[in-house]
């Protein structure tokens, strides 16, 4: 906060804690040396339905107001641009992801999920924006920090703790994360959520949902609608700090004994629909394993791997967010620090028992009993036109080859997402192929894509018939 904040606020407090500026994210709890890069101000996060909409309106307006103009010109000289192309340039491109990361709250987090969703589909274009949106947000000014505190803990919380770090650790789509010490001594993250954002998710969506129509940034094969609809309903739920307080402290519970992961203990006196607050879990990016010894990589690669198995098959609640940044690495212990719990989704027993049927259908290699798998999990209906089913399991059967293999898997090696994505893409273009698949299979794929990219990014090797054996 600004002198004039923290005075005001620290005459509040009476003789209550030092308000800091904050240190390094991967700093120790004590050094208090360095700053993060988020020691700007921050910007402020727009509040309401039309001011919101009004951003993105006036952003959409001004894309096609520029594509009209090149589109004039370029069929005055005789050429047929496509819409895509104008509407998609480089200077298009970074005003978009550039104004919906300001916006933070749903119109960032529904270009995470589309991208997500949609995996290799999207155009190299929206890829790009899409790396820009999971990068770490502006944060909201201290002003505003503060009013949202004073809403959640109401006047003079400041006295409940020896400090509060103004600066945040982290900054992401929905809120921001601070450290701070209570009384007792307890380090906490506090997990503060940006003004506005639960009640404008409803128009973040459709305003999001327009601009893509607009622009025809997904191929024909892909349906956006339910996509929509399903961004819309977990937006709610992720926005409900006190619902992932809830599945944070079931994830606590159920690895508490873990010696491989470590989830932070929450604090419910402190956690509301706005605020969520935990331990202080120190840890650096799971990345920076990239250079990592070979055997620290693999290790690290096949705890993550093993532990969504558990999840699905043994927990029934999976944490479905598969963002780089919900991992983190404590050197010190060599455990996996796991964060963000707001995507959990649990599975019913029956639910569950599909999904194990469909992993002995893939172990099994039979092409009868994969087919039967397939339809009962939803990757196709009794309704799917036949060539359309074949190209689906032809999908199925090309990402069943490393379950079945008696070496390790090398997730460097890009032929067989390569194989995934270009036969993906092909019948995504079908037309005629109009198939949603079950929200949580799509879910599933995810997570799974997810950890598979992460794979590749630490070029990890791990033998998975001998994981994947273990639930069955």
């Amino acid at each position: 906060m600004d002198g004039s904040d923290a005075g005001r606020l620290g005459a509040a407090a009476q003789n209550g804690p030092a308000l800091q500026r904050g240190t390094d994210r991967d700093a120790g709890p004590e050094t208090g040396r360095g700053v993060n890069r988020h020691i700007s101000g921050g910007v402020a996060v727009p509040k309401g339905r039309m001011a919101r909409a009004a951003r993105l309106g006036g952003v959409a307006s001004g894309i096609m107001a520029g594509a009209a103009a090149r589109g004039t010109g370029a069929l005055l000289r005789g050429e047929r641009p496509l819409l895509r192309d104008l509407l998609l340039t480089p200077a298009n491109v970074g005003r978009l992801a550039g104004e919906l990361a300001r916006m933070r709250g749903a119109a960032m987090k529904m270009g995470q999920l589309l991208s997500m969703d949609a995996g290799d589909v999207l155009p190299p274009e929206i890829a790009e924006i899409m790396a820009r949106l999971r990068a770490d947000a502006e944060p909201m000014p201290p002003r505003q920090l503060r009013r949202v505190l004073d809403g959640a803990w109401g006047p003079g919380w400041l006295r409940r703790f020896q400090s509060f770090e103004t600066t945040p650790v982290a900054a992401a789509s929905i809120g921001q994360v601070h450290r701070a010490r209570l009384r007792d001594g307890r380090l906490l993250a506090i997990k503060v959520q940006y003004p506005g954002v639960r009640q404008s998710i409803d128009s973040d969506v459709a305003n999001v949902g327009t601009l893509v129509r607009l622009s025809d940034m997904l191929p024909p094969g892909v349906a956006l609608d339910p996509l929509l609809d399903e961004a819309r309903r977990q937006l709610h739920e992720e926005a409900d700090y006190e619902r992932e307080g809830a599945q944070l402290a079931r994830f606590h519970a159920l690895l508490a004994e873990d010696q491989d992961f470590v989830v932070p203990e929450p604090v419910p006196e402190l956690t509301g629909r706005d605020v969520l607050a935990m331990r202080f879990v120190p840890g650096a990016p799971l990345e920076s394993l990239a250079e990592a010894p070979q055997g620290e990589r693999d290790r690290v690669m096949r705890l993550l791997l093993e532990l969504m198995l558990r999840e699905v098959f043994d927990f029934g609640l999976v944490q479905t967010d598969p963002n780089f940044g919900n991992y983190r690495y404590d050197r010190e212990t060599g455990r996996v620090v796991l964060l963000d719990f707001g995507a959990a989704r649990g599975y019913p027993p029956e639910r569950v028992a599909t999904f194990r049927a469909l992993m002995r259908a893939v172990m099994s290699g039979d092409a009868g009993t994969l087919a039967e798998a397939g339809e009962a999990t939803g990757f196709y209906s009794a309704e799917t036109a036949p060539e359309h089913r074949d190209q689906v399991l032809g999908l199925m059967q090309i990402g069943s080859v490393p379950f079945r293999a008696d070496t390790p898997h090398d997730f460097a090696d890009e032929s067989l997402r390569a194989q995934l994505r270009d036969r993906g893409f092909d019948l995504a273009m079908e037309r005629d192929f109009d198939h949603v698949m079950p929200m949580d299979v799509l879910y599933l794929q995810r997570k799974v894509a997810g950890l598979y990219l992460l794979g590749a990014r630490l070029k990890a090797q791990v033998h998975l018939r001998s994981l994947v054996e273990l639930h069955l």
